[in-house]
């Protein structure tokens, strides 16, 4: 056998061992959840009329260039994944799909999602769209998180428009109301992933990631957690005071602000052992039941705004019914 033969490369086509489940979590679809339901409330919370078509079409859009976000920061995190054991378990560390693949995924995508947005909804969403994957994908994902230890706060803009985008697909313009939505997110960002980075920074430290934790150690970061907590409960609770939204939203989000609040505080209280982890631990799961709830408030009381005059329309016909039986 000569040295070339020897030395030959297999070129041969390599064979996909990846299967639905692993195209699936390209997309990250516990984020993706979150992004749907807080596009949702955008949508319905917009003035106006939305069909019914357009305005599944906006959400499938949003949802799927939300996936295309993922899918890129994969490729683009491979290495940082494999370094870590909340993410090792990843198709691509795990050498189900290729760094390649899961960028020809993602970049397919994205691409129809922006085009499909812009051409069946309006080209404001569109442009929006596009501009929330590329500041998720280049600016947060191959710049901040890897130089910054302000990367969640500065990225976190990319997680808070998808209630803008929706908002757009909705009316074909801009108000004051999408924009406290995003800053509500945007503020919530930072505690959440803090939280999170506070039980994980051993993961972050051996990947080589700039979270606060690691730069700046953990007693200051749960000094900005309380910080951007207090920041957070007071911006989630000013569309009330400033006419947005009514006082049932208001109330809820006293309730909802006033434990986070709490539990930031045992966050900035206990530094060391069980207490520590449970704080942390307890801080990260309850920030998704705020941010939930708070959404879903909004949601809610569109729906009831909605039910309540056919309720009224039918009330006295429901009585005269009752009174006839009765009667």
């Amino acid at each position: 056998m000569s040295v070339v033969e020897h030395n030959a490369i297999d070129v041969r086509p390599r064979i996909s061992e990846a299967d639905v489940g692993d195209y699936l979590a390209l997309l990250k679809p516990r984020v993706m959840s979150l992004v749907i339901f807080t596009a949702l409330v955008g949508l319905v919370i917009a003035p106006g009329h939305v069909h019914p078509v357009l305005g599944f079409t906006s959400i499938l859009c949003i949802a799927v260039g939300a996936g295309a976000s993922g899918a890129l920061n994969m490729a683009f995190e491979g290495d940082i994944d494999a370094l870590m054991s909340r993410t090792a378990n990843r198709p691509i560390p795990r050498g189900r799909i290729t760094q390649q693949e899961a960028m020809t995924f993602g970049l397919i995508l994205a691409f129809f999602s922006v085009m499909t947005l812009g051409i069946l909804v309006n080209w404001l969403a569109g442009a929006l769209l596009a501009f929330t994957i590329f500041f998720y994908v280049v600016v947060y994902t191959l710049w901040l998180k890897r130089w910054t230890a302000q990367n969640i706060v500065i990225g976190g803009a990319a997680g808070a428009l998808p209630p803008v985008v929706a908002w757009a697909a909705a009316t074909g313009s801009l108000s004051v109301e999408p924009w406290l939505l995003f800053l509500i997110i945007f503020f919530w960002t930072p505690p959440h992933f803090w939280a999170l980075a506070l039980f994980r920074s051993d993961d972050y430290a051996r990947a080589g990631v700039p979270m606060l934790p690691v730069v700046a150690g953990p007693d200051a970061t749960r000094l900005q957690i309380l910080l951007y907590t207090l920041v957070l409960v007071a911006v989630a609770l000013a569309p009330w005071p400033l006419g947005y939204f009514d006082a049932v939203y208001g109330v809820i989000s006293l309730v909802l602000g006033a434990g986070m609040m709490w539990l930031a505080v045992d966050v900035y209280r206990y530094r060391e052992g069980k207490a520590a982890l449970r704080a942390t631990r307890r801080l990260f799961a309850f920030s998704i039941v705020y941010l939930f709830a708070l959404f879903a408030t909004l949601l809610l009381d569109v729906v009831v705004r909605a039910v309540a005059p056919v309720i009224r329309a039918v009330a006295p016909a429901i009585r005269a019914a009752v009174a006839s039986v009765t009667g």
